[in-house]
This record gives structure tokens, C-alpha cells and sequence, in this order.
């Protein structure tokens, strides 16, 4: 009920289902992302809220919708302390008080302005040497001109000192004095933690917040399960039945191509379509933390966590096209795997987007330096050259290699318990000891390979979340 009075003084009920967007780019325009910021902070009920030029960079008319903004959160009883820049007569006349200062800082005026800016007018109109304003005069533009060193000059006088010697200087020290006073039996304010609610609330609250976000980022969504099925029709028309027919080598290398062709572009397609997100929601995250929302690990989790169903009902999508076009044998147990593999797959790839994010400063600068582990992974990955044939003092960084894991668990699942024979330069042998022996992989160690695939996504996952907490790239 709260949530929807805001939106209605703030006049976003239209809006209410809109993509905020890049600004300039799509989304919503510099006004109304204006009145959003100010309905982010009325959500938190405050007493007082500062704002810094609010019509900067605006029309007249765009000012004038944010200036009733201002102006009808000022009428629910709320204070509102604004910096304004060469404002109109209109929205000049919709504040209450003035704090005026010259140049250094000391104060010209402090108090009401009065109706159509009476008491201001009055004020300067009886020092000695200022003239009346005109007649349909910008009260505000009159102000300043009348205040300036140049008119200082001419006149020989200090606007500062005779506002010091002025009633209503008294007026308002006596003011001042009078609120700062606490009442008898007051106590200072105390909380026992610096976020209001509890760890699992602002977890469920982020969540729910990243849930609307990218439901209503039908793009993105929309794009990623395009490109999956494209991918997933295009390999499988090009390897079409190819997986019952293993009799010779080349089968099985042919096989194996479309696994890694598919672990590498989709793999990349999710790692760089995920960025752009992150690096917007990142830009929202130091707002709003800084503003004492909520902590860096729900945030974290929340944005690993709305992952999840997505990337599933991806790797299923990829996986029944491909598993029927291709031929793979149809049992439980061997769809699964597949299954199993390409979604943790495509979510350590995500997560690695979502990492090389945090722990950079830019999007430009995460997709050079992801760029450059593709090309590794992809040397290392075991299609191009096969584990047992690198040589030992690399060998290493195959095991380190998330993509060799991938084509690991995928290979074995699927042809690691073969009897079939198979033709090969070695001669008749079948399939499983050809696996076993050209590759290295073997069947029986599928426990190990998930639970590494699952640790790659795990560790790719905590080290977004840290690296959010831990590192700040804001620029002010």
C-alpha cells in the first residue's frame, strides 16, 4: 500500500512495468528516471531528503513535472532541501524557504519566501540602493543580479553583513537554536544493526526484485533461448543421426565435434550476453547499498541465484533437440547426463561473465580479459589436442580446464561404456577402450567429473560474490 501511494505521487503509475534501461540508450527518459530516483528514496519513508539540482539537464517542461514531484512530497508533511539552478518563476515560487549564499559561502538570506516570493522581495527592496523589481520579473533571476560581487562593488556594501545585522538573521538563530535543543528525556538514536531488516529478508527482497528484472528484460531472455535452439537445430541437422552410427574413428570425432561446438558458442554466447546485465545492475547495486538497502551478499546470491531456471530451461531446450536429431541412445540415465553437463555447462560459463564483471572495472575490460581465457580453454579443452597427447609440463591446465571437464563428462556419458566395435589406426577395438585411450576418459569416473563441474560453478559463483563486496570501480 505504501509502494503504490509513492507511485502516486510521484506519478509513476504508468510506468509501473517499464525497463528502467541505459540512459540515452532505451528505457525510461532523464525526467522520469528523475521521479524514479526520488520514489527509491520516499520508499524508505525518510523525514528529510536532499536533492542536487533535480531539473539539471531538463526542459521546461520536464522540470516542471519533477518540480510537482518535489513539491507534492513536500505536501505530505516530508522537508525537502534542493539545490536549484536558474530556475523558472513557476518553480522558483513552489519552494517554502531560501538559503542564499554568495561567493564563500556566507549567507545573503535565510527564511520564507513568502507569497510570490514577498518576503525576498521585500527584504533586498529595503537596503539601501536596490530598486524595485519589475513587474512580471523572474524573482529568482532579480535575486541574483541585484546580489552579485559586480553590484557588491557599486554599491559599497557586504550583503553577508547586512543580513548579520538584520531582524531577520535574529529571527532565525533564535530558530535554529530553539529546534537543535533535544526535549527533556530524550534519548539519541540507537540501532542494533546497520540494515533493518534480517540477512534472509534482504536475500528474499533481492530476489524478488532481480525476478521483475529480468522477467521484463524479455531481450535478453528472449535472445539467449533463440540462439540456443538456432544453435541446437543447426548441429543437429549437420550431425544428423550421427550418434548411433559410430563404426569408424572419424564418427566419433565428428560426434564429439558437435558437443564442443555447442559447449564453446553457447558456453561464450551466455559468458558475454550475461555482462551488459551485470555491469546495469552493478550501477544500481552501489546506489542502493550505499543508501543502506541491503548488503553485498544478497545482492550476490540474488543475482546467482535468478540464473538458475533460466540457464535450466536453456540446457533442456538445447538438450531434447539435440539428443533427437543427433541419435544419442535414448535411455534415462545417459539423457540426464547430458542434461546434467550442458546446464552446468552454460552456468559456470554465466558465472564466469558474472565474475569477470566484478572483479573489473568496465564491461570493455571484462571482455578482453574473458576473451583471453576462451582462447586458453578452447587450446586446452581436449577436442584439438587430446589430454594424454599435451605435453606433461601442461598437462596440468587441462585438469584446471572447466571446457575439458565439459567434454569430459559429455564424451564418457555418452560412449564411455560402448562394447560396439570401432575402426581405428590402431585397428578393431571398442568404442569405450578407444575413449578411454585416445581421450582418457573414462566411464566409471563420471562421479568425479560432475562434482567438478559443480565445484567450477560454485567457486566462479563465490568469487562474483566476494569481488562484489570486496571491490568498489564507482568513479566518485
Amino acid at each position: 500500500m505504501f509502494i503504490e501511494e509513492v507511485m502516486e505521487l510521484v506519478e509513476l503509475k504508468p510506468l509501473r512495468h517499464a525497463l528502467v534501461g541505459l540512459p540515452g540508450v532505451n528505457g525510461l527518459s532523464i525526467e522520469q528516471r528523475k521521479r524514479l530516483t526520488i520514489a527509491v528514496e520516499l520508499v524508505a519513508n525518510p523525514s528529510i531528503i536532499f536533492m542536487d539540482e533535480p531539473t539539471s539537464g531538463l526542459d521546461a517542461r520536464a522540470a516542471a513535472i519533477v518540480m510537482r514531484t518535489v513539491r507534492n512530497t513536500v505536501d505530505t508533511g516530508r522537508t525537502v532541501v534542493c539545490t536549484i539552478h536558474q530556475p523558472s518563476i513557476d518553480i522558483f515560487e513552489s519552494f517554502d524557504e531560501l538559503f542564499l549564499m554568495k561567493q564563500g559561502g556566507q549567507e545573503i538570506y535565510v527564511g520564507p519566501l513568502g507569497l510570490h516570493s514577498s518576503n525576498l522581495i521585500t527584504y533586498f527592496e529595503e537596503i539601501q540602493g536596490i530598486g524595485k523589481i519589475k513587474d512580471g520579473y523572474n524573482p529568482a533571476t532579480w535575486m541574483l543580479e541585484i546580489t552579485s560581487s559586480a553590484k557588491e562593488m557599486e554599491l559599497g556594501i557586504d550583503f553577508a553583513e547586512v543580513y548579520k545585522n538584520s531582524e531577520l538573521y535574529r529571527r532565525t538563530k533564535t530558530l535554529v537554536i530553539e529546534l537543535s535543543t533535544p526535549s527533556p528525556g530524550s534519548k539519541d538514536l540507537y540501532f542494533t544493526s546497520q540494515y533493518s531488516t534480517s540477512f534472509f529478508t534482504q536475500c528474499m527482497a533481492c530476489l524478488w526484485k532481480q525476478h521483475w528484472s529480468y522477467w521484463r528484460n524479455a531481450q535478453y531472455t528472449a535472445l539467449r533461448f533463440l540462439y540456443s535452439t538456432t544453435v541446437a537445430v543447426l548441429l543437429g541437422s549437420m550431425f544428423w543421426n550421427l550418434g548411433s552410427k559410430i563404426e569408424k574413428q572419424q564418427d566419433l570425432f565428428n560426434a564429439m565435434g558437435s558437443m564442443y561446438a555447442a559447449v564453446l558458442l553457447l558456453g561464450i554466447k551466455n559468458s558475454k550476453s550475461v555482462q551488459p546485465i551485470v555491469v546495469v545492475e552493478r550501477t544500481i547495486f552501489y546506489r542502493e547499498r550505499a543508501a543502506g538497502m541491503y548488503s553485498a551478499f544478497p545482492y550476490a546470491f540474488a543475482q546467482v541465484l535468478i540464473e538458475l531456471p533460466y540457464v535450466l530451461g536453456q540446457a533442456a531446450v538445447y538438450s531434447i533437440i539435440i539428443y533427437a536429431m543427433i541419435g544419442f541412445e535414448w535411455t534415462v540415465a545417459k539423457f540426464f547426463w547430458c542434461l546434467f553437463f550442458m546446464y552446468f555447462t552454460f552456468l559456470y560459463f554465466t558465472y564466469y561473465g558474472m565474475m569477470a564483471v566484478a572483479v573489473t572495472p568496465n564491461q570493455h575490460i571484462s571482455g578482453i580479459v574473458s576473451d583471453g581465457f576462451y582462447s586458453v580453454w578452447n587450446i586446452f579443452s581436449g577436442f584439438i589436442v587430446p589430454r594424454p597427447r599435451i605435453p606433461v609440463w601442461w598437462r596440468w591446465y587441462s585438469w584446471a580446464n572447466p571446457l575439458c571437464w565439459s567434454l569430459y563428462g559429455l564424451v564418457a556419458s555418452q560412449y564411455g561404456d560402448i562394447k560396439q566395435s570401432i575402426e581405428s589406426s590402431d585397428g578393431t577395438t571398442t568404442v569405450e577402450s578407444f575413449v578411454r585411450s585416445y581421450f582418457g576418459f573414462k566411464h566409471d569416473f563420471l562421479g568425479v567429473v560432475a562434482a567438478v563441474m559443480v565445484a567450477f560453478t560454485v567457486v566462479f559463483a563465490l568469487v562474483f560474490s566476494i569481488s562484489v563486496k570486496m571491490l568498489n570501480f564507482q568513479r566518485r
